[in-house]
Protein backbone atom coordinates (compact mmCIF):
# COMPACT_ATOMS: atom_id res chain seq x y z
CA UNK A 1 0.00 0.00 0.00
CA UNK A 2 1.58 3.17 -0.88
CA UNK A 3 2.24 5.59 2.27
CA UNK A 4 0.51 8.85 1.98
CA UNK A 5 2.26 11.73 2.65
CA UNK A 6 1.38 14.91 4.34
CA UNK A 7 2.58 18.35 2.99
CA UNK A 8 2.85 21.60 5.05
CA UNK A 9 3.31 24.88 3.10
CA UNK A 10 3.91 27.81 5.42
CA UNK A 11 4.08 31.29 4.57
CA UNK A 12 6.91 31.69 7.13
CA UNK A 13 7.73 30.17 9.86
CA UNK A 14 6.19 30.23 13.33
CA UNK A 15 7.13 32.66 15.58
CA UNK A 16 7.72 35.08 18.78
CA UNK A 17 8.03 38.29 17.25
CA UNK A 18 9.13 41.73 19.23
CA UNK A 19 6.45 44.20 18.93
CA UNK A 20 6.06 48.06 20.79
CA UNK A 21 2.80 46.65 22.37
CA UNK A 22 5.21 43.14 23.52
CA UNK A 23 5.78 40.03 22.27
CA UNK A 24 3.26 38.75 19.61
CA UNK A 25 3.00 34.66 19.20
CA UNK A 26 2.36 34.30 15.21
CA UNK A 27 1.33 30.62 14.46
CA UNK A 28 1.78 30.19 10.58
CA UNK A 29 -0.96 28.06 8.97
CA UNK A 30 -0.69 25.51 6.04
CA UNK A 31 -4.03 24.40 4.09
CA UNK A 32 -7.04 24.61 6.11
CA UNK A 33 -10.67 24.45 5.38
CA UNK A 34 -13.32 26.49 6.72
CA UNK A 35 -17.38 27.49 5.82
CA UNK A 36 -16.12 28.67 2.25
CA UNK A 37 -14.52 25.58 1.47
CA UNK A 38 -10.51 24.66 1.33
CA UNK A 39 -8.00 28.00 1.85
CA UNK A 40 -4.54 27.62 1.58
CA UNK A 41 -2.96 29.96 4.56
CA UNK A 42 -6.41 30.76 6.67
CA UNK A 43 -6.56 33.48 9.44
CA UNK A 44 -8.75 32.14 12.26
CA UNK A 45 -7.92 34.91 15.11
CA UNK A 46 -5.64 38.12 15.83
CA UNK A 47 -6.16 39.39 19.79
CA UNK A 48 -4.27 38.92 22.99
CA UNK A 49 -4.12 35.98 25.67
CA UNK A 50 -5.79 36.54 28.20
CA UNK A 51 -2.90 33.83 30.47
CA UNK A 52 -0.26 33.76 28.36
CA UNK A 53 2.48 31.87 30.37
CA UNK A 54 -0.17 29.06 30.82
CA UNK A 55 -1.36 28.87 27.21
CA UNK A 56 2.44 28.80 25.95
CA UNK A 57 2.94 25.87 28.59
CA UNK A 58 -0.45 24.08 27.27
CA UNK A 59 0.95 24.76 23.51
CA UNK A 60 4.13 23.47 24.21
CA UNK A 61 2.42 20.29 26.17
CA UNK A 62 0.75 19.65 23.12
CA UNK A 63 3.72 20.00 20.53
CA UNK A 64 5.24 17.53 22.94
CA UNK A 65 3.24 14.47 22.42
CA UNK A 66 3.29 15.20 19.03
CA UNK A 67 7.12 14.44 18.76
CA UNK A 68 7.00 11.80 21.58
CA UNK A 69 6.92 7.83 20.81
CA UNK A 70 5.75 6.60 24.27
CA UNK A 71 6.01 2.38 23.21
CA UNK A 72 9.16 1.74 21.57
CA UNK A 73 10.92 5.42 21.60
CA UNK A 74 12.98 6.37 18.71
CA UNK A 75 12.54 9.08 16.63
CA UNK A 76 9.22 9.57 15.54
CA UNK A 77 7.99 11.34 12.73
CA UNK A 78 6.60 14.53 13.80
CA UNK A 79 3.45 16.03 12.59
CA UNK A 80 2.47 19.34 13.40
CA UNK A 81 -0.51 20.34 15.56
CA UNK A 82 -4.36 21.27 14.14
CA UNK A 83 -5.72 23.80 15.64
CA UNK A 84 -9.79 24.11 14.77
CA UNK A 85 -11.61 27.79 15.39
CA UNK A 86 -15.29 27.17 16.44
CA UNK A 87 -16.17 30.60 16.14
CA UNK A 88 -15.88 30.75 20.10
CA UNK A 89 -12.73 29.21 21.25
CA UNK A 90 -9.82 27.54 19.80
CA UNK A 91 -8.40 23.97 20.11
CA UNK A 92 -4.81 22.89 19.29
CA UNK A 93 -4.88 18.95 18.80
CA UNK A 94 -1.89 16.42 18.45
CA UNK A 95 -1.17 12.50 18.81
CA UNK A 96 1.58 10.56 19.79
CA UNK A 97 3.74 8.47 16.99
CA UNK A 98 2.84 5.47 18.96
CA UNK A 99 -1.13 6.84 18.37
CA UNK A 100 -1.43 5.96 22.55
CA UNK A 101 -2.19 9.51 23.70
CA UNK A 102 -4.03 12.42 23.00
CA UNK A 103 -3.71 15.55 23.52
CA UNK A 104 -5.87 18.79 23.31
CA UNK A 105 -5.70 22.36 24.16
CA UNK A 106 -8.91 24.47 24.60
CA UNK A 107 -8.29 28.25 24.62
CA UNK A 108 -12.11 29.44 25.15
CA UNK A 109 -13.57 32.79 24.65
CA UNK A 110 -12.68 33.60 28.38
CA UNK A 111 -8.56 33.51 27.79
CA UNK A 112 -9.29 35.29 24.30
CA UNK A 113 -9.13 39.12 23.81
CA UNK A 114 -9.92 40.28 20.42
CA UNK A 115 -12.32 39.77 17.47
CA UNK A 116 -14.06 36.10 18.07
CA UNK A 117 -12.55 33.52 16.36
CA UNK A 118 -13.02 32.13 13.03
CA UNK A 119 -14.71 29.33 11.93
CA UNK A 120 -12.62 26.42 10.48
CA UNK A 121 -9.43 24.02 10.77
CA UNK A 122 -5.96 23.80 9.89
CA UNK A 123 -2.51 22.59 11.13
CA UNK A 124 0.14 24.96 12.34
CA UNK A 125 3.82 25.34 12.71
CA UNK A 126 5.54 24.69 15.50
CA UNK A 127 9.46 24.86 15.14
CA UNK A 128 12.00 24.55 17.94
CA UNK A 129 13.12 28.21 17.78
CA UNK A 130 9.04 28.40 18.44
CA UNK A 131 9.38 26.15 21.48
CA UNK A 132 12.58 27.99 23.05
CA UNK A 133 10.90 31.17 22.50
CA UNK A 134 7.29 30.35 24.25
CA UNK A 135 9.34 28.73 27.44
CA UNK A 136 10.56 31.71 27.70
CA UNK A 137 7.24 33.27 28.30
CA UNK A 138 6.62 35.12 31.73
CA UNK A 139 2.98 35.81 33.44
CA UNK A 140 3.78 38.96 33.60
CA UNK A 141 4.03 40.10 30.13
CA UNK A 142 1.30 40.51 27.95
CA UNK A 143 1.19 38.00 24.59
CA UNK A 144 -1.03 38.65 21.59
CA UNK A 145 -1.64 35.79 19.03
CA UNK A 146 -2.46 35.30 15.73
CA UNK A 147 -3.50 32.15 13.99
CA UNK A 148 -2.74 32.62 10.27
CA UNK A 149 -1.04 35.94 8.81
CA UNK A 150 -4.35 37.96 7.95
CA UNK A 151 -1.87 40.69 6.31
CA UNK A 152 -0.01 38.02 3.93
CA UNK A 153 -3.46 36.85 3.45
CA UNK A 154 -3.97 39.45 1.40
CA UNK A 155 -0.78 40.92 0.19
CA UNK A 156 1.56 37.73 0.71
CA UNK A 157 3.17 36.20 -1.91
CA UNK A 158 2.11 33.05 -3.63
CA UNK A 159 4.12 30.54 -2.83
CA UNK A 160 5.06 28.83 0.46
CA UNK A 161 8.53 30.13 2.19
CA UNK A 162 8.72 26.89 4.01
CA UNK A 163 7.83 23.02 3.42
CA UNK A 164 7.94 20.04 5.13
CA UNK A 165 7.21 16.73 4.21
CA UNK A 166 6.62 13.97 6.31
CA UNK A 167 4.68 10.69 5.85
CA UNK A 168 1.20 10.33 6.96
CA UNK A 169 0.93 7.39 9.31
CA UNK A 170 -2.06 5.24 9.10
CA UNK A 171 -2.19 4.22 12.54
CA UNK A 172 -2.26 7.91 13.34
CA UNK A 173 -5.71 8.40 11.25
CA UNK A 174 -7.38 5.54 12.90
CA UNK A 175 -6.34 6.66 15.96
CA UNK A 176 -7.87 10.14 16.16
CA UNK A 177 -11.48 8.24 14.73
CA UNK A 178 -11.32 5.56 17.84
CA UNK A 179 -10.23 8.57 19.93
CA UNK A 180 -13.59 10.28 19.94
CA UNK A 181 -15.84 7.05 20.06
CA UNK A 182 -13.54 5.73 23.40
CA UNK A 183 -14.28 9.45 24.84
CA UNK A 184 -17.84 9.30 24.55
CA UNK A 185 -18.22 6.67 26.95
CA UNK A 186 -16.56 8.41 29.70
CA UNK A 187 -17.79 10.21 32.82
CA UNK A 188 -16.27 12.45 35.38
CA UNK A 189 -14.75 10.38 38.32
CA UNK A 190 -12.42 12.57 40.08
CA UNK A 191 -11.71 16.44 40.20
CA UNK A 192 -8.62 17.46 42.98
CA UNK A 193 -8.06 20.64 43.79
CA UNK A 194 -4.76 22.46 42.85
CA UNK A 195 -2.42 21.63 45.65
CA UNK A 196 -3.59 17.91 45.45
CA UNK A 197 -3.36 17.82 41.75
CA UNK A 198 0.40 19.08 41.96
CA UNK A 199 0.90 16.41 44.90
CA UNK A 200 -0.42 13.34 42.60
CA UNK A 201 1.02 14.27 39.22
CA UNK A 202 4.22 14.62 41.01
CA UNK A 203 4.35 11.37 42.92
CA UNK A 204 4.39 9.11 39.26
CA UNK A 205 7.01 8.21 37.42
CA UNK A 206 8.22 10.26 34.88
CA UNK A 207 9.19 9.25 31.62
CA UNK A 208 11.87 6.61 31.24
CA UNK A 209 11.53 5.71 35.31
CA UNK A 210 9.01 2.33 36.18
CA UNK A 211 7.24 2.52 39.62
CA UNK A 212 10.36 0.71 41.12
CA UNK A 213 12.57 3.45 40.08
CA UNK A 214 14.56 1.59 37.25
CA UNK A 215 15.71 3.04 34.15
CA UNK A 216 14.31 2.42 30.97
CA UNK A 217 11.90 -0.33 32.36
CA UNK A 218 7.80 0.03 31.53
CA UNK A 219 5.57 0.88 34.07
CA UNK A 220 2.49 -1.65 33.99
CA UNK A 221 -0.89 -0.77 33.76
CA UNK A 222 -2.42 0.37 37.18
CA UNK A 223 -5.75 2.05 38.99
CA UNK A 224 -6.19 4.66 40.72
CA UNK A 225 -9.18 5.08 43.33
CA UNK A 226 -11.47 8.07 43.96
CA UNK A 227 -11.74 9.41 47.64
CA UNK A 228 -14.29 11.05 49.56
CA UNK A 229 -16.21 13.48 47.19
CA UNK A 230 -13.64 12.53 44.82
CA UNK A 231 -10.92 15.17 45.68
CA UNK A 232 -8.03 12.81 46.41
CA UNK A 233 -6.62 9.90 44.27
CA UNK A 234 -4.75 6.41 45.63
CA UNK A 235 -3.44 3.58 43.99
CA UNK A 236 -5.40 0.04 43.68
CA UNK A 237 -3.78 -3.13 42.65
CA UNK A 238 -6.88 -3.90 40.85
CA UNK A 239 -10.68 -2.79 39.37
CA UNK A 240 -12.86 -1.91 41.64
CA UNK A 241 -16.39 -0.02 41.30
CA UNK A 242 -15.57 3.98 40.65
CA UNK A 243 -11.78 2.96 39.88
CA UNK A 244 -10.08 4.45 36.80
CA UNK A 245 -7.28 3.09 35.19
CA UNK A 246 -3.94 4.89 34.56
CA UNK A 247 -2.10 2.96 31.79
CA UNK A 248 1.70 3.88 31.75
CA UNK A 249 1.31 6.72 34.75
CA UNK A 250 4.76 8.39 32.68
CA UNK A 251 2.56 9.33 29.73
CA UNK A 252 1.23 11.84 31.93
CA UNK A 253 4.89 13.65 32.08
CA UNK A 254 4.24 16.45 29.94
CA UNK A 255 1.44 17.74 32.10
CA UNK A 256 4.79 18.41 34.41
CA UNK A 257 4.82 21.87 32.04
CA UNK A 258 1.85 23.15 33.15
CA UNK A 259 1.63 22.37 36.87
CA UNK A 260 2.37 25.72 37.88
CA UNK A 261 -0.56 27.10 36.73
CA UNK A 262 -3.24 24.26 37.51
CA UNK A 263 -6.19 25.19 39.14
CA UNK A 264 -7.72 21.35 39.30
CA UNK A 265 -7.27 18.15 37.80
CA UNK A 266 -10.40 16.23 36.65
CA UNK A 267 -9.96 12.19 35.56
CA UNK A 268 -12.64 10.87 33.17
CA UNK A 269 -12.81 7.25 32.83
CA UNK A 270 -15.87 4.72 31.61
CA UNK A 271 -17.83 2.91 33.83
CA UNK A 272 -15.50 -0.09 35.59
CA UNK A 273 -16.57 -3.16 37.52
CA UNK A 274 -14.54 -5.65 39.88
CA UNK A 275 -12.35 -7.81 37.55
CA UNK A 276 -12.74 -4.94 34.48
CA UNK A 277 -10.08 -5.22 31.75
CA UNK A 278 -7.81 -1.88 31.23
CA UNK A 279 -9.39 0.95 29.87
CA UNK A 280 -8.78 4.06 28.12
CA UNK A 281 -8.91 7.70 30.49
CA UNK A 282 -8.66 11.28 29.98
CA UNK A 283 -6.98 13.73 32.45
CA UNK A 284 -7.37 17.50 32.29
CA UNK A 285 -5.87 19.90 33.92
CA UNK A 286 -8.19 22.85 34.13
CA UNK A 287 -5.82 25.99 33.41
CA UNK A 288 -6.60 29.86 34.29
CA UNK A 289 -8.98 32.07 31.91
CA UNK A 290 -11.18 29.00 30.99
CA UNK A 291 -8.51 26.93 29.65
CA UNK A 292 -7.98 23.30 29.77
CA UNK A 293 -5.10 21.07 28.60
CA UNK A 294 -6.43 17.16 28.07
CA UNK A 295 -4.37 13.83 27.83
CA UNK A 296 -6.31 10.62 26.70
CA UNK A 297 -4.11 8.10 27.37
CA UNK A 298 -4.82 4.22 25.85
CA UNK A 299 -5.31 1.16 27.83
CA UNK A 300 -1.63 -0.36 28.27
CA UNK A 301 1.43 1.88 26.50
CA UNK A 302 2.08 -0.74 23.82
CA UNK A 303 -1.65 -0.47 22.58
CA UNK A 304 -2.03 2.28 20.72
CA UNK A 305 -5.98 4.17 19.81
CA UNK A 306 -5.62 2.57 16.20
CA UNK A 307 -6.79 -0.85 16.66
CA UNK A 308 -9.66 -0.16 19.51
CA UNK A 309 -12.09 -1.24 17.07
CA UNK A 310 -14.56 1.50 17.99
CA UNK A 311 -15.43 2.55 14.79
CA UNK A 312 -16.34 -0.46 13.00
CA UNK A 313 -19.56 -1.24 13.82
CA UNK A 314 -20.88 1.99 12.96
CA UNK A 315 -18.90 1.58 9.79
CA UNK A 316 -20.67 -1.45 8.84
CA UNK A 317 -24.40 -0.17 9.49
CA UNK A 318 -26.35 -0.32 6.24
CA UNK A 319 -27.44 3.35 6.37
CA UNK A 320 -24.52 4.86 7.89
CA UNK A 321 -23.19 6.26 5.13
CA UNK A 322 -25.56 8.04 3.33
CA UNK A 323 -27.07 9.45 6.88
CA UNK A 324 -23.43 11.04 7.59
CA UNK A 325 -23.83 12.41 4.22
CA UNK A 326 -26.88 14.04 5.33
CA UNK A 327 -25.40 14.83 8.66
CA UNK A 328 -22.11 16.54 7.36
CA UNK A 329 -24.00 19.17 5.58
CA UNK A 330 -26.00 20.23 8.73
CA UNK A 331 -22.62 21.43 10.57
CA UNK A 332 -21.28 24.91 10.78
CA UNK A 333 -18.27 24.41 12.99
CA UNK A 334 -20.00 24.21 15.93
CA UNK A 335 -18.18 24.28 19.98
CA UNK A 336 -21.15 21.61 21.19
CA UNK A 337 -22.89 19.10 18.66
CA UNK A 338 -26.18 18.58 20.12
CA UNK A 339 -27.49 15.26 18.28
CA UNK A 340 -31.06 16.12 19.68
CA UNK A 341 -31.37 19.37 17.30
CA UNK A 342 -29.63 17.90 14.37
CA UNK A 343 -31.98 14.84 14.44
CA UNK A 344 -34.83 17.31 14.51
CA UNK A 345 -32.89 19.26 11.38
CA UNK A 346 -32.40 16.03 9.83
CA UNK A 347 -35.55 13.81 10.61
CA UNK A 348 -33.10 10.90 11.81
CA UNK A 349 -33.86 9.17 15.02
CA UNK A 350 -30.99 10.39 17.58
CA UNK A 351 -29.23 6.93 17.39
CA UNK A 352 -28.93 7.18 13.71
CA UNK A 353 -27.53 11.00 14.05
CA UNK A 354 -25.53 9.40 16.81
CA UNK A 355 -24.31 6.34 14.47
CA UNK A 356 -23.83 9.23 11.68
CA UNK A 357 -21.39 11.18 14.34
CA UNK A 358 -19.19 8.42 14.79
CA UNK A 359 -18.62 7.46 10.68
CA UNK A 360 -18.06 11.32 10.38
CA UNK A 361 -15.56 10.95 13.01
CA UNK A 362 -13.35 8.67 11.07
CA UNK A 363 -13.33 11.36 8.68
CA UNK A 364 -11.94 13.22 10.86
CA UNK A 365 -15.05 16.02 11.01
CA UNK A 366 -15.55 15.09 14.61
CA UNK A 367 -14.07 15.68 18.12
CA UNK A 368 -15.15 14.86 21.58
CA UNK A 369 -14.78 16.99 24.20
CA UNK A 370 -15.18 15.08 27.62
CA UNK A 371 -15.38 18.33 30.20
CA UNK A 372 -18.68 19.16 27.71
CA UNK A 373 -19.54 15.81 26.93
CA UNK A 374 -20.46 16.58 23.34
CA UNK A 375 -18.82 16.23 20.41
CA UNK A 376 -17.52 19.62 18.50
CA UNK A 377 -16.90 20.19 14.27
CA UNK A 378 -13.84 19.90 12.82
CA UNK A 379 -11.92 19.01 9.49
CA UNK A 380 -8.63 17.46 9.80
CA UNK A 381 -6.50 17.42 6.96
CA UNK A 382 -6.55 13.96 5.54
CA UNK A 383 -9.13 11.59 3.01
CA UNK A 384 -12.55 11.29 4.02
CA UNK A 385 -12.87 7.57 3.74
CA UNK A 386 -9.00 6.63 4.49
CA UNK A 387 -9.59 5.39 7.83
CA UNK A 388 -12.49 3.25 6.52
CA UNK A 389 -10.63 2.33 3.62
CA UNK A 390 -7.54 1.54 5.88
CA UNK A 391 -8.80 -0.72 8.42
CA UNK A 392 -7.56 -3.93 8.33
CA UNK A 393 -10.45 -5.97 9.86
CA UNK A 394 -12.98 -4.10 7.78
CA UNK A 395 -10.98 -4.82 4.58
CA UNK A 396 -10.95 -8.78 5.79
CA UNK A 397 -14.65 -8.35 6.39
CA UNK A 398 -15.33 -6.94 3.33
CA UNK A 399 -13.15 -9.55 1.37
CA UNK A 400 -15.20 -12.06 3.22
CA UNK A 401 -18.24 -11.38 1.91
CA UNK A 402 -17.11 -10.83 -1.50
CA UNK A 403 -16.08 -14.63 -1.55
CA UNK A 404 -19.08 -15.71 -0.68
CA UNK A 405 -18.25 -16.90 2.49
CA UNK A 406 -20.92 -16.04 4.89
CA UNK A 407 -24.27 -18.48 5.48
CA UNK A 408 -26.65 -17.35 7.71
CA UNK A 409 -29.48 -19.54 9.42
CA UNK A 410 -31.94 -17.71 12.10
CA UNK A 411 -29.61 -16.62 14.79
CA UNK A 412 -26.08 -18.51 14.11
CA UNK A 413 -23.71 -17.80 10.94
CA UNK A 414 -21.26 -19.34 9.42
CA UNK A 415 -18.05 -17.71 7.87
CA UNK A 416 -16.05 -20.15 5.83
CA UNK A 417 -12.12 -19.22 6.14
CA UNK A 418 -9.74 -21.05 4.32
CA UNK A 419 -10.18 -24.85 5.69
CA UNK A 420 -12.21 -23.83 8.62
CA UNK A 421 -15.02 -22.46 10.26
CA UNK A 422 -16.21 -19.72 12.32
CA UNK A 423 -19.52 -19.36 13.93
CA UNK A 424 -21.03 -16.48 14.81
CA UNK A 425 -24.06 -16.04 16.95
CA UNK A 426 -26.26 -13.28 17.07
CA UNK A 427 -27.83 -12.79 20.49
CA UNK A 428 -31.58 -12.02 21.95
CA UNK A 429 -30.24 -8.13 22.25
CA UNK A 430 -28.76 -7.83 18.70
CA UNK A 431 -24.94 -8.79 20.25
CA UNK A 432 -22.59 -10.81 17.87
CA UNK A 433 -20.24 -13.06 19.70
CA UNK A 434 -17.65 -15.56 18.00
CA UNK A 435 -15.53 -18.62 17.95
CA UNK A 436 -12.80 -17.00 16.73
CA UNK A 437 -9.42 -16.14 18.85
CA UNK A 438 -9.83 -12.55 18.37
CA UNK A 439 -13.25 -12.63 20.28
CA UNK A 440 -12.11 -15.32 22.91
CA UNK A 441 -8.93 -13.02 23.92
CA UNK A 442 -10.75 -9.56 23.61
CA UNK A 443 -14.76 -10.43 24.47
CA UNK A 444 -15.57 -7.72 22.39
CA UNK A 445 -13.33 -5.18 24.02
CA UNK A 446 -11.76 -3.84 21.42
CA UNK A 447 -14.91 -3.68 18.90
CA UNK A 448 -15.99 -6.61 16.19
CA UNK A 449 -13.26 -9.71 14.85
CA UNK A 450 -13.53 -9.62 11.03
CA UNK A 451 -16.31 -12.14 11.19
CA UNK A 452 -19.09 -10.61 13.14
CA UNK A 453 -18.39 -7.58 11.04
CA UNK A 454 -18.55 -9.41 7.71
CA UNK A 455 -21.90 -11.23 9.18
CA UNK A 456 -23.33 -7.33 9.74
CA UNK A 457 -22.12 -6.25 6.04
CA UNK A 458 -24.64 -9.11 4.94
CA UNK A 459 -27.54 -8.36 7.04
CA UNK A 460 -30.53 -6.64 5.91
CA UNK A 461 -31.50 -3.20 7.37
CA UNK A 462 -33.75 -5.15 9.59
CA UNK A 463 -31.55 -8.13 10.83
CA UNK A 464 -28.42 -5.81 11.50
CA UNK A 465 -27.66 -6.28 15.19
CA UNK A 466 -27.34 -3.78 17.89
CA UNK A 467 -25.18 -0.65 17.41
Amino acid sequence: MTQAVLAYAYRHPSAVLAAPDGPRLALATSGGTGPLGATAHPHFFTGSLASPAAAAAGLLSVADVAATRYHQPQRPVVLDPVVTANGDRLRFESFSACCGVYARLDVTAEGLDGAEPGHGTTNVDVNHPLREALSRIGSAEALRLSVGSEELTVTGPEGPLLEKKVPLPERWVRGFAETQVVAAGFDLRAELPAAEAVRFLRSLPRGGESANGRSGSRTPVGWVVPGPGGRTLRPATRPAPGAVCLPGPERLSTLHRVLRHALALRVYGPPVTVGAAPTASAWEVALPTGMRLTLTLSPDVARGFSGEGGVLTALTAGQSAADADLVSVLLAWEPRIDPAELARESGLPVERVRAALVRLGTAGQVGYDTAEASHFHRQLPYHAGRAEADNPRLRAARALVAAGAVHRSGSIATVTVDDHEQRVRITEDGRLTCTCLWWARYRGDRGPCKHALAVTLTATPETQPAR
